[in-house]
């Protein structure tokens, strides 16, 4: 099966931008019209996009709903999931009533399994979990905390839920154009009941290649894309000959 590549769409006041390893002192802002975003990537071939509401990280409640709802109009049938600051029911069930195909759940999903659990029993393949990491310790709320749960202990605990994938970064690579941490998601991947998607440090087409020579289902890119290091066109090519 082909690696899915999704191309990451990253909304601060209204803006397209870049953080370097989560630090929101350090942001690089590529465009201010997301929807136009939405529609660049599509024409290069994208076949999903990858959305985080920074603001909405950082302030525990959606805060970029505008630019969600427009980009999911430019997108069609491209299938848009998103991330950032989905920390209650209402706020999960206003982004699917945005038409957003699946909803990325971090901080709360991390911290009150129970809640959780429920969710994704609610909305069986719609719920994304973003497991963010740094030294196999899982980071929370927008990465500005790191808690004290092992990666291997959040994966016991949902073993058996219908969860659509994990996104899953290593966030001492993201931004960093270092490459990604596959070695650590695919382990990840081995202990995991649902597809693993690899995120964080991409910044060359071998470093994606490296993640579809892995067996890893997806891979999402960032800064790489914005910087011009890697042509979406010319990487879905690529990792369809890899990996047919």
């Amino acid at each position: 099966m082909t690696m899915q590549l999704y191309p990451a769409i990253d909304l601060r006041a209204g803006n397209c931008v870049r953080l370097h390893q989560g630090d929101y002192a350090q942001e690089t802002v590529y465009g201010s019209d997301p929807a136009a975003m939405a529609s660049h990537w599509i024409d290069q071939g994208a076949t999903w996009l990858h959305v985080v509401d920074l603001d909405g990280a950082r302030a525990g409640h959606p805060v970029q709903a505008a630019a969600v709802r427009a980009i999911v109009e430019a997108a069609g049938a491209v299938p848009v999931q998103v991330g950032g600051g989905l920390r209650e029911v209402e706020h999960i069930r206003a982004m699917l009533d945005l038409g957003v195909r699946r909803v990325i759940l971090g901080t709360r999903a991390l911290r009150d399994p129970a809640w959780t659990e429920q969710v994704v029993r609610d909305h069986p393949g719609r719920v994304v979990l973003g497991l963010d990491a740094r030294d196999g310790l899982v980071a929370v709320q927008g990465w500005l905390e790191t808690d004290t749960v092992t990666v291997a202990e959040v994966l016991a605990r949902m073993v058996d839920w219908p969860l659509a994938a994990i996104v899953f970064t290593d966030i001492s690579r993201d931004g960093t154009l270092r490459g990604c941490n596959v070695e650590a998601t695919a382990q990840v991947a081995r202990g995991a009941t649902m597809e693993v998607i690899a995120s964080g440090g991409i910044g060359s087409l071998e470093d994606i290649l490296a993640v579809a020579r892995a067996g890893l289902p997806g891979c999402i890119v960032g800064r790489a894309l914005y910087d011009g290091r890697v042509d979406l066109y010319q990487a879905l090519e690529a990792v369809r000959k890899t990996t047919s």
